[in-house]
């Protein structure tokens, strides 16, 4: 018997990174307007999305990991004695923490399903901080109720490179594409309460940079006891690496080895190409809704529509 984890895809864990740390993955699916579709991370690679994004009028439709999906990961681990704990992308972003509900109570057992109202490195964190508690000694149920408190004092902070993405979806209007790419204008968002915020902009890399590292500060600071992940997406990691010079400070003499991550198709189908994204665990616990209040006044919200259908 043992205490076995299984995560969404939208978690960005590459599935041969899943298997070497004993995690079971699950994909979403994105499909094209050529009818293509493809399990995330698992048929495409990452540098063959994004070719196929760029070439694409339309942005690509995700959809939400179906529970017969959940059911066939985690019926044979039942089967075997263990103890299962599943962990979704947000909840207000996909349909897939109720798909995770679903064929948590057809298949029964010692099952729990977490919603981690986060995405991407956000999501990556919370099943690392879970690896850490289950080496600790924790039961399944105490991992998850444990998760479920401490995801209030994660943070993730976003800087996209363009908003043409985010024009395509949807969630701004091409009017304001239009003058911030003439502008240069670069937006910064954040998960609050599991949904997507707009919550800075800023023109050119040094300064957004810069603001990256001031939101840092006012979401209370880093936790290293805790993990923390830098990701990007595309198909190169050179604005993550210029992040991270530039934010040094913030990490070195703190944490031996500052991981990395790329952003897959599910999350790259929003954010586009060059996006730097930084997930921590707060030291203290405030709502990251009093960061907004200063600084979204001259920027516009973005919905937070789902991500998944």
């Amino acid at each position: 018997m043992a205490i076995r984890f299984v995560v969404d895809s939208a978690a960005d864990i590459m599935p041969d990174e899943a298997a070497q740390l004993g995690l079971i993955h699950v994909p979403l699916t994105v499909r094209f307007e050529d009818g293509s579709e493809y399990r995330d991370s698992v048929d495409l690679s990452h540098i063959e999305f994004y070719d196929k994004l760029a070439s694409s009028r339309e942005l690509p439709v995700t959809s939400q990991v179906p529970p017969v999906s959940f059911e066939n990961a985690i019926r044979p681990l039942v089967e075997a004695g263990d103890s299962v704990v599943i962990f979704t992308l947000s909840s207000a972003l996909s349909g897939t923490y109720q798909s995770a509900c679903i064929a948590a109570d057809n298949v029964g057992g010692d099952v729990y399903v977490v919603d981690t109202e986060n995405v991407s490195p956000g999501q990556r964190i919370l099943v690392q901080r879970a690896m850490q508690l289950r080496d600790m000694g924790m039961d399944a149920q105490t991992i998850k109720e444990t998760i479920d408190a401490e995801k209030k004092k994660v943070r993730l902070i976003a800087a996209l490179d363009t908003l043409e993405n985010l024009e395509k979806g949807g969630r701004i209007s091409s009017a304001v594409a239009f003058a911030g790419t003439l502008l240069g204008i670069k937006p910064v968002i954040g998960i609050v309460d599991g949904k997507v915020e707009m919550i800075g902009k800023a023109r050119g890399s040094k300064n957004v940079n810069n603001l990256l590292r001031q939101l840092v500060e006012k979401s209370g600071g880093i936790d290293f006891s805790r993990p923390v992940c830098v990701a990007y997406s595309g198909k190169d990691d050179t604005l993550m690496k210029r992040y991270i010079e530039d934010s040094k400070d913030l990490y070195a003499d703190k944490i031996d080895t500052l991981a990395t991550a790329a952003i897959g198709s599910v999350i790259g189908t929003h954010a586009g190409a060059g996006a730097v994204a930084v997930a921590f665990f707060s030291r203290i616990y405030f709502c990251m809704k009093n960061i907004i209040i200063v600084i979204v006044s001259s920027t516009t919200a973005i919905a937070a529509a789902p991500f998944v259908s």
